[in-house]
């Protein structure tokens, strides 16, 4: 195939992913723009490579990838997803006085695209740029459990939970002394696209305290979902 054609190829694919109201599978994509499902296939792995696509595990439907999230948007066509982040970063932060992170699914793992510092000098790690594992992170466990990613290390009634509760928790999975909940920011079309946590030593964010703060982190990501465009609040629904 040659070079040019490949290019435009997988760049038909990217806006059909792109303009979809929901995830396609590559069946779809293959009917949709007239290309073998071996070819679509494998322009999607490669925009997959790339980040501007992802998959629901290793065949599921295709959405928009890490690199795009980065600059989602509402209506503005300048402000991106940090951007409209940053009140509810802030009001948080200035709430729990812990780390807050903002974080989206990549195919190798939750990537942090902003952060609000800890106002103690314990649990001031700076995250962002960082990839760390879905199921051993609160944020992870929120990709998990509303299908923004795939894996198996958590069973369907401890993500069904996680539904039900509205957020996750993890306490000294990713490190011994690090604990964070975190709750899911939905797009337009209810898609999770992105993750808020609160996060800090193990020994401040006990479980009750974690229980205390969960109201304002759910409220804030529900602010920051509506800003993106989303409707319905109520957190299982979606």
């Amino acid at each position: 195939m040659p070079g040019t054609q490949a290019i435009d190829r997988a760049a038909q694919l990217l806006v059909r992913v792109v303009e979809s109201a929901r995830p396609l599978a590559v069946g779809e994509l293959a009917d949709g723009s007239g290309l073998p499902k071996s070819t679509t296939s494998r322009l999607v792995r490669a925009l997959e490579g790339q980040g501007l696509v992802q998959r629901d595990g290793d065949r599921g439907a295709v959405r928009p990838g890490p690199v795009l999230l980065r600059f989602v948007q509402r209506a503005e066509p300048e402000v991106t997803l940090v951007e409209l982040a940053d009140d509810s970063l802030d009001a948080l932060a200035s709430e729990s006085g812990e780390t807050i992170n903002l974080a989206v699914a990549t195919p190798l793992g939750v990537e942090q695209l902003s952060q609000r510092d800890s106002r103690h000098f314990i649990g001031s790690t700076n995250w962002v740029g960082k990839r760390v594992p879905y199921h051993l992170t609160a944020n992870g466990k929120v990709f998990l459990a509303w299908a923004a990613a795939a894996g198996d290390h958590l069973t369907e009634p401890e993500l069904a939970r996680i539904r039900e509760r509205g957020y996750s928790t993890a306490a000294d999975e990713l490190e011994v002394g690090l604990s964070a909940l975190a709750a899911p920011v939905f797009g337009a079309d209810g898609t999770c696209l992105a993750a808020i946590s609160i996060s800090g030593p193990t020994l401040r964010l006990t479980k009750s305290r974690m229980e205390q703060l969960a109201p304002a982190l759910m409220r804030e990501a529900q602010q920051l979902s509506t800003r993106l465009g989303h409707q319905d609040m109520e957190l299982g629904a979606a």
